[in-house]
């Protein structure tokens, strides 16, 4: 029985490689889905016979027969109990091993061969076996989904390094679908013994919706035509993926224009005009001007997890430095019991972030955004966090571009909750 299993699956594997030679040599896109799906089946199929051939047990017909006392047992019709205890007590430990084994699940893009696959992919464009059969075909331009692994430590970069990104709401909605909020402000009226109050509505009467925008990456062959390894390979490309992908997001939720790409904080039309502040050179220095225009503008209900994001310029040279009418530093309460310095301004926090993100106040001009005050939770970034690697030609440079796109959108959830603080001109 094991023997006949093991020919049916040699004769599987044959057809696989035969499959896999056809597919590097195919350009048809038709025949490369017909191979697919081929590749698919014949995949399920092995896994499945080599399942059975674990299972099968290592003692056949003409060895049972030399079982002291196995025969004689076989011709009464009866199994020795002590034979019968043994072989069903080790199949039955081995079956639910096997079972166990075949429950847990395997993530196909993050087995080793398909990873050195991708890294072929990557770096000669040569489309193996174990990369085209989870390719995606459906279109003239072949691409392949990132390994896992790289998946991974793509998400855990942005979390860390993304000052913006990492405190934003993450949502994965689908795209094109309104997302009613829900703008609730019941009335409480006294009553006597007689009249009643009047019945109050709830409706969700806004609503926002998430399109879908690509965000790319594109990587240039000649990068990586020295990386030879399978761990250098994945460290090149993650970092490099990181550096741009980071920058665009915390760009977009700061300031993108909601054309092609989510829309920023502080161009959202949404935001009430009254907490867009402006303040001159010698306001911005002065910290009762900062309670007055920024601290008193946030409603009572947003300032709990509200922070600030500003340059680090913006921080290190006006806030940290400001003093009060005695020339103490207010920010003194800075340097507590802890170690360093701790960047809080008004008892809130003080994100830093680039100089590209929000400008600093000193290069700054006239009208621009110098700060932001916003809890970022009331930010949406919807997106299922999976990225695609397309790989094309470039004529102009005569090189392979590897191309990794990020599907998602950006928006204000809630924009009653932001204070924008602009440069105004020097008094």
């Amino acid at each position: 029985m094991k023997k006949t299993i093991q020919a049916r699956l040699a004769k599987k594997e044959a057809r696989k490689a035969e499959l896999g030679t056809r597919s590097a040599a195919a350009t048809d896109v038709a025949e490369l889905r017909s191979i697919n799906t081929e590749l698919e089946e014949l995949n399920s199929e092995i896994v499945e016979l080599r399942s059975l051939i674990e299972n099968a047990p290592e003692v056949e017909g003409e060895q049972r027969s030399q079982i002291p006392g196995a025969g004689q047992h076989e011709q009464r019709g009866t199994s020795p109990i002590g034979v019968t205890q043994i072989m069903g007590s080790y199949g039955l430990g081995g079956t639910q091993q096997q079972q166990q084994r075949s429950q847990d699940p395997v993530d196909p893009y993050g087995t080793l061969e398909y990873r050195n696959a991708f890294m072929a992919y990557a770096k000669t464009g040569e489309m193996k076996p174990e990369l085209r059969a989870n390719a995606m075909t459906t279109t003239s331009d072949v691409s392949a989904v990132i390994p896992t692994t790289i998946l991974n430590e793509i998400i855990k970069k942005i979390t860390v390094y993304g000052q913006v990104f990492s405190r934003v709401r993450k949502l994965n909605i689908k795209g094109g679908v309104d997302v009613p909020i829900l703008s609730l402000k019941p009335t409480a009226t006294w009553i006597g013994e007689a009249p009643a109050s009047d019945k109050q509505k709830s409706q969700a009467n806004t609503k926002i919706s998430f399109l879908y925008y690509g965000l790319e990456c594109k990587v240039s062959i000649s990068l990586l035509a020295d990386t030879v390894t399978l761990d250098g390979f994945e460290a090149v490309i993650t970092d490099l993926i990181v550096e741009a992908m980071v920058k665009a997001i915390d760009l977009a939720v700061i300031k993108g224009s909601g054309t092609g790409q989510p829309k920023g904080i502080t161009v959202d039309t949404r935001v009430p005009a009254a907490q867009i502040v402006t303040m001159t050179p010698l306001q911005f220095a002065s910290w009762e001007q900062w309670a007055k225009l920024v601290l008193a503008k946030m409603p009572l209900a947003y300032k709990a997890g509200a922070t600030f994001l500003m340059a680090s310029g913006t921080f290190e040279g006006y806030i940290n430095g400001m003093v009060d009418d005695q020339g103490q530093p207010i920010g003194r309460v800075n340097y507590g019991i802890t170690e360093g310095p701790q960047e809080r301004f008004g008892g809130k926090e003080v994100i830093q972030v680039e100089d590209d993100v929000i400008g600093p106040f000193a290069d700054a001009a006239t009208g621009d955004v110098v700060a932001v005050y916003c809890n970022l939770k009331n930010y949406g970034f919807n997106s299922n966090m999976q990225m695609t690697m397309f790989r094309y030609f470039d004529h102009d440079t005569n090189e392979w571009v590897d191309k990794a796109i990020l599907i998602a959108d950006g928006k204000l959830i809630d924009p009653n909750g932001i204070v924008i603080i602009k440069k105004g001109a020097a008094s």
